[in-house]
């Protein structure tokens, strides 16, 4: 088996499928209207009744389509799970499994049935059906909330797979760049910024998510909006029938602790993450904004304008003019116990990071002290009010907005009166909000990625430098100059590759290997491989997605490839890269030279010798087991990595079964389904 011919033909094959989905994504397919007079809202009212519990109902009629749904919102403050966190997502993962009278697979056959949806949440739930069958989801949503079948058994199994999808993303840049962020901004000790742990879950017991059920499952706190074809004194009478027993629960409010300070200084906190092929960057500090304050609407054109889209400063600079990234963003969200985070996001080469930190950290400062331009801010005002008014046709936006008047203490008329507060933010407004909350004098960098590439050049940037492990402690600097041995060269790695995998003696019976792999790229959405080459120059690439199919062939000499029925020849010099690719084990060629070993490395915390290619291709090998791990090619969208892992036997050689692909912010894992050994091969798949 060839891993690095698969990793070029998945970047080859994911990429350009990635490229179409990012076009019809980007696209600006209408001009921006010009900003002009506010048009005056008018929102219908929702009905609301309210139940002896406390649960309280509001009711949108629409009767335009035969169809109803139920959002259910327990309105319970930020709860800190200390020493057990990790016991709501236990329990949101076992609600709307079935209840006390009905059995897991009878409920969720009967959901199935009536052509339905219904998922509970801690906190949570939501349920929609066609109206005729709106009583009876009705029914099923309130005695799911009200007697939900917990068992230890179903404990157990969301336990394990709670700590499954911990070790999945503990070696995820965003996962950790998300959590530790958090951890720094808020603290370990406030809900906004403690994280679950293997060890939080292991301490969580039956117990615990029985009692959190029956402290938080509260009506004295919960809203339950109807949306769609029916009438409000049917609802109300159906709605006190189903959910009349759900009992009130002990109080539940709690005092919350306050965020961490901002830092008096900016500063940049580092996470290493050995291999990683990108840095997450994130520029951070802490806000008090709620939807009620004056400056608000200032505040969402100051951040619209930064980092709102493909029209914000930081898109415009770093993916537009120096091309850093896919994309640059920020985010500056209200919360009503004013504790918030200004932050942005960019992901970017490892040989960029420097480049946009300081990047990033220009425009934020632009916004600062620049007066917006007059025509920049008339866009984004024409923006909002586009969207606002578009929202109106969802019924939900109406719902939603009713409740958000509830639960933020909002004047009655906020939404009335929204898009005039909009047309109103002036240009010094703008100005006063970005000095207000979005502050570079106590910036908290984030930079996750590989220090070994990086470190050098952003420390360059002047800022002191903090370090800190994958789960927010401090820690020291990385050191990265690993010896190596004075006697290893390029060909000792290459031939403890080859021992590693079966053996020179079982690599020459080799006439022909044929692979057959398989990733999810979403949920539903599969991506299908196959694989066959020859040590004939032959191979032939195959991969199919959402009904596509598109292949690479070469025989020999020759070669081309087909795409949505479009045959292209290759070119003379793309058929000798292909022949090079085509070899079942291209590190039995590298013996004869060509190639060197440069240093070793740290990658996911395993030495590995790095060995050079060429100018675009390095690939890194354990310094224990010998085995590739890695594939690093440079592209012109970047670097694309590969990872390789789970080597399994067949007929005598070790292959991995598990190749994950990475490509900008996204990682694929493609599971090989099948490898056959000198069958399943003739000329004529080369043809």
């Amino acid at each position: 088996m060839n891993t690095y011919t698969i990793k070029t033909k998945l970047s080859a094959f994911v990429i350009l499928f990635f490229i179409t989905l990012s076009i019809s994504a980007q696209i600006d397919r209408s001009k921006q209207p010009k900003a002009g007079p506010a048009p005056k809202i008018t929102l219908e009212e929702p009905g609301e009744f309210e139940l002896k519990n406390g649960l309280k109902v509001l009711v949108v009629e629409n009767h335009k389509l035969p169809r109803v749904s139920y959002s259910l919102r327990i309105d319970n403050n930020p709860i800190f799970e200390g020493e057990i966190a990790g016991v709501t997502s236990v329990l949101g993962a076992m609600l709307g499994n079935g209840t006390t009278s009905i059995p897991k697979d009878a409920f969720n056959e009967e959901i199935d049935f009536l052509g339905a949806s219904l998922n509970i949440g801690f906190g949570n739930g939501y349920a929609s059906s066609l109206s005729k069958y709106s009583e009876r989801i009705l029914e099923l949503m309130a005695d799911a909330v009200i007697n939900p079948l917990l068992t230890e058994e179903e404990f157990e199994a969301e336990k394990t797979k709670l700590i499954e999808n911990l070790k999945n993303s503990d070696k995820n840049p965003d996962a950790i760049a998300g959590r530790v962020g958090s951890a720094l901004s808020f603290g370990k000790e406030h809900p906004y910024g403690e994280f679950t742990t293997i060890e939080t879950i292991n301490n969580i017991t039956f117990d615990n998510v029985k009692a959190y059920y029956q402290q938080y499952m509260n009506p004295t706190n919960a809203y339950l909006v109807v949306i769609g074809d029916v009438d409000f004194r049917t609802i109300e009478k159906q709605v006190k029938k189903y959910f009349k027993n759900w009992e009130t629960g002990a109080s539940v409010s709690s005092t919350i602790p306050k965020p961490a300070e901002s830092l008096p200084v900016p500063q940049i906190n580092f996470i290493d993450v050995p291999g990683a092929t990108q840095s997450n960057i994130s520029v951070t500090n802490n806000v008090s904004l709620k939807m009620n304050d004056p400056d608000y609407f200032s505040a969402l054109i100051a951040d619209e304008i930064l980092g709102g889209g493909g029209e914000g400063y930081l898109f415009l600079n770093l993916r537009e003019k120096h091309g850093y990234t896919y994309g640059s963003y920020s985010s500056l969200g209200a919360n009503r116990y004013g504790m918030g985070r200004f932050s942005t996001t960019a992901k970017v080469r490892n040989a960029v990071t420097d480049s946009a930190v300081v990047e990033t950290l220009k425009e934020i400062k632009r916004i600062n002290n620049e007066p917006v331009d007059a025509e920049v801010l008339r866009n984004v005002k024409a923006k909002y009010t586009g969207n606002f008014v578009m929202a109106l046709e969802r019924p939900q936006t109406i719902a939603n907005y009713a409740l958000n008047i509830k639960l933020n203490n909002l004047p009655k008329d906020f939404y009335e009166t929204y898009l005039q507060k909009v047309n109103d933010v002036t240009i010094a407004d703008v100005q006063a909000a970005a000095k207000k909350y979005m502050r570079p004098e106590n910036a908290r960098v984030i930079v996750v990625g590989n220090g070994s590439e990086v470190l050098e050049n952003l420390e360059k940037v002047g800022l002191p430098i903090r370090y800190y492990d994958k789960y927010a402690d401090l820690t020291e600097k990385p050191e990265y100059e690993i010896e190596m041995p004075a006697d290893m060269n390029a060909n000792k790695v290459l031939n403890a590759y080859i021992d590693a995998i079966g053996g020179k003696a079982n690599l020459d019976k080799v006439n022909s290997v044929y692979i057959t792999a398989e990733a999810e790229l979403q949920p539903g959405v599969v991506i299908n491989l196959e694989m066959k080459k020859t040590i004939k120059n032959q191979s032939l690439q195959q991969i199919s997605v959402m009904g596509q199919t598109q292949k690479q062939v070469l025989d020999g000499n020759v070669g081309y490839s087909l795409a949505q029925g479009q045959r292209k020849d290759m070119t003379e010099d793309e058929v000798k890269v292909a022949q090079v690719e085509s070899s079942p084990f291209p590190e039995v060629n590298y013996l004869n030279g060509g190639v060197t070993l440069e240093k070793i490395e740290k990658i996911d915390g395993e030495n590995a010798y790095k060995i050079k290619v060429d100018e675009k291709t390095s690939l890194y090998y354990s310094v224990e087991t010998g085995l590739k791990i890695k594939e690093v090619e440079a592209t012109e969208m970047g670097q694309s990595a590969t990872f390789y892992s789970n080597y399994k036997d067949v007929s005598g050689i070790k292959f991995p079964f598990k190749i994950s692909q990475t490509m900008g912010p996204r990682t694929i894992d493609f599971i090989v389904k099948e490898i056959k050994v000198n069958e399943g091969v003739t000329d004529a798949d080369f043809e």
